[in-house]
């Protein structure tokens, strides 16, 4: 990582990144953790670039675009793999729509019957059964491949979030694919010997997974929902 010198604009600002020059992700599962706006989603983001992939959602080949929202991290860091990763996919929730729309034009010119998607529109299933059907049929390759996604749970129940784990397990198991995730979700998070990198530290930190803010106040409400309500209206 090679910061702008001064680097006193977002997202270089950022106490996540604030002496950050380099950041090893080994696992093959690895989540990003941290409050809004720390800084997480635009890393992910600017991997998603400096892999060839849309940053709008997608894979390499997948090009279409509605607006230039994204920041320009990706002109300030540099990706190293071993093997060298060809293949994956960029997850946004927030432009999942738009991406659905871009798949909807390509099967209106070539005909593939959404192949890679359940076989239907993904504008034709529900929120959570089109993250699903694009989990299921478009993580599969025959090579390294790396996936990235931004806040997946946004459309999953608690139900399709433990569907979710299973497919990470399954793609695990190849020993093929690598997933990078930004989440806010405690059951996700509960992944078995996941790194979880925290970006509510400056500069981004290993947390462990008990150590989250997100387990430490769901399992206080789940253990005390009574108090922490009366706390939260009273004051």
């Amino acid at each position: 990582m090679d910061w702008p010198n001064p680097a006193e604009h977002y997202p270089y600002n950022l106490p996540a990144f604030n002496g950050l020059s380099e950041l090893s992700i080994d696992s093959a599962v690895t989540f990003f953790v941290g409050e809004n706006g720390s800084g997480k989603s635009t890393l992910l983001e600017a991997i998603a670039k400096r892999a060839g992939f849309n940053p709008e959602g997608g894979g390499r080949s997948n090009r279409f675009s509605t607006a230039e929202t994204e920041s320009s991290l990706d002109n300030h860091i540099r990706l190293s793999w071993l093997p060298k990763v060809t293949q994956g996919f960029f997850l946004r929730a927030e432009s999942f729509y738009n991406f659905a729309s871009y798949i909807d034009e390509l099967e209106r010119e070539f005909s593939t019957r959404y192949a890679a998607y359940g076989g239907k529109s993904l504008h034709q299933q529900s929120h959570g059964e089109s993250f699903l059907s694009l989990f299921t049929h478009r993580f599969r390759s025959r090579g390294k491949a790396l996936y990235l996604l931004d806040e997946p749970e946004a459309a999953l129940s608690p139900a399709r979030q433990l569907a979710l784990l299973r497919i990470l397990w399954e793609q695990e198991q190849s020993g093929q694919a690598q997933f990078i995730i930004a989440t806010h979700s405690p059951i996700l998070l509960g992944y078995p010997k996941a790194a979880i990198l925290n970006f509510d530290t400056s500069p981004i930190s290993p947390i462990r997974y008990e150590d989250t803010e997100h387990y430490a106040i769901t399992k206080q409400f789940l253990n005390n929902r009574d108090g922490m309500l009366k706390e939260l209206f009273d004051n």
